[in-house]
């Protein structure tokens, strides 16, 4: 087995996710330059920061259709370019409505990849470092947004239109994306299992898993027979009754923890908090440091404690750091650094778990023939809660207070701990055809 072979394909398609992070952190640093640039209503304003995730929405929805009749590789070039002329637009335009269009392209980028990258990066990996392998992508997921919220405090020193240089600059990993892609070779399983080329997926698997991979792929023919025997090939079928609702129940909780609000509107936040503007940009770096490495701590021990206990421990932290926020409004204590701990503290609980975890489960837990579906359908459910949670959550701070809105997060994370107690399975350590059976629910 060539490990460095896997670990390197693995790293260039997680590449999607630094794209990924990138383009869903960068506005917040621009976003209120281009609310004056335009003179925009606040409408306008909501709809410049909501349209990306209405892209993404799309882009999730349609996600399966390209990785399945395209291929994962194909469609992973459509992401790149769409990363690509998304930057390039968005850095360049004079009008809002092309602005818009611009971000929305982004936007569908980050839904297909958000479906892509995991799913070919768990059909190439062993079993037993596949949560590590597909944690790369959210690994480079919150690099990317690291990544944003540094290039937006360096460059918004830099002059009334430096939101421009701040958009534009992801063009360049994204050109770079697209060139590496060309040295990767095609899933295995979607050769075998979607056009049927047997001799090319056994020619990929043994760099995957040596002399076992005749053996390997044997296995998955069995189970794609097996899954047509039992119907398993329709996603809403009777069989995938559980994956379908564990995948969709995840995905909802990965939002309604504030996670992506808090990501959007970080300086806001903090400005919220009493900080000013350049503290609220630096404060907004500590966040994406926190972030990105309890992302790399997670990463590192799912393949070893598993995905379950990550979550376990991350949903008490979460209630824990979520309850601190909501009594610091309640308290009126939101002068200084107790927001900014908190927060950071509910981002490392974050990333330790539902961070590290969501993409490698929902990757996993349903079978060969729809996964790509299974993956579109967490993936839908993920980016609809991102986009309505996003766009309500500057009207739910000014309707109901800090306070409230926090208190909301913290019990929406008590109930995400009960669905971890009483649902979710383990899948550290088998194999994609394993989990091709009935998964016991706890």
């Amino acid at each position: 087995m060539n490990k460095n072979s896997v670990l390197i394909w693995s790293f260039v398609v997680a590449l999607g996710g630094f794209l990924f992070g990138f383009d869903t952190a960068v506005i917040s640093g621009a976003e209120k330059a281009v609310q004056v640039f335009w003179s925009l209503s606040e409408f306008q304003h909501g709809l410049t920061m909501a349209i990306a995730l209405l892209g993404t929405v799309i882009g999730a929805a349609m996600g399966a259709y390209p990785s399945d009749r395209l291929g994962r590789k194909n469609t992973l070039f459509l992401v790149a370019a769409l990363y690509f002329f998304s930057a390039i637009g968005t850095a360049l335009v004079l009008d809002w409505n092309m602005f818009i269009l611009f971000r929305f392209l982004g936007g569908i980028g980050v839904g297909v990849s958000s479906v892509t990258a995991p799913i070919y990066i768990s059909e190439i990996s062993p079993a037993k470092s596949r949560g590590k392998l597909v944690g790369l992508f959210q690994f480079n997921v919150v690099f990317g947004i690291l990544v944003a919220y540094l290039s937006n405090y360096f460059i918004g020193q830099t002059g009334e239109e430096s939101w421009r240089w701040m958009l534009g600059v992801q063009a360049i990993p994204s050109l770079i994306f697209f060139v590496l892609i060309f040295f990767i070779p095609e899933s295995p399983r979607w050769l075998l299992l979607h056009r049927g080329k047997k001799d090319e997926a056994i020619a990929i698997m043994r760099k995957v898993s040596g002399d076992q991979a005749e053996n390997d792929v044997e296995q998955m023919l069995n189970s794609r027979q097996r899954g047509q025997e039992k119907g398993e090939s329709q996603l809403f079928s009777k069989s995938n009754r559980t994956p379908v609702i564990l995948a969709v129940l995840f995905a909802v909780f990965n939002q309604v923890s504030g996670i992506n609000a808090i990501i959007y509107y970080a300086p806001r936040v903090f400005e919220m908090a009493g900080l000013g503007g350049q503290s609220s940009l630096l404060s907004t770096v500590g966040i994406g440091v926190v972030n990105f490495v309890f992302t790399l701590i997670g990463i590192n021990f799912i393949d070893k404690i598993g995905r379950r206990k990550l979550m376990f421990i991350g949903s008490f932290g979460l209630i824990a750091s979520l309850s601190l926020v909501s009594h610091a409004f309640f308290a009126g204590q939101i002068e200084g650094i107790k927001v900014t701990i908190y927060l950071m503290l509910f981002i490392a609980f974050f990333a330790l778990s539902q961070g590290a975890v969501i993409w490698v489960f929902i990757s996993e837990i349903f079978p060969n023939d729809v996964r790509a579906k299974g993956q579109t359908l967490g993936s839908l459910t993920h980016w609809v809660m991102a986009a309505v949670i996003t766009f309500c959550f500057p009207a739910l701070t000014e309707l109901l207070g800090g306070g409230y809105t926090f208190m909301i997060f913290a019990v929406c994370m008590f109930l995400q701990l009960l669905y971890v107690w009483k649902m979710m399975p383990e899948t550290k350590g088998k194999s994609l055809e394993d989990m091709d059976g009935p998964i016991p629910m706890h």
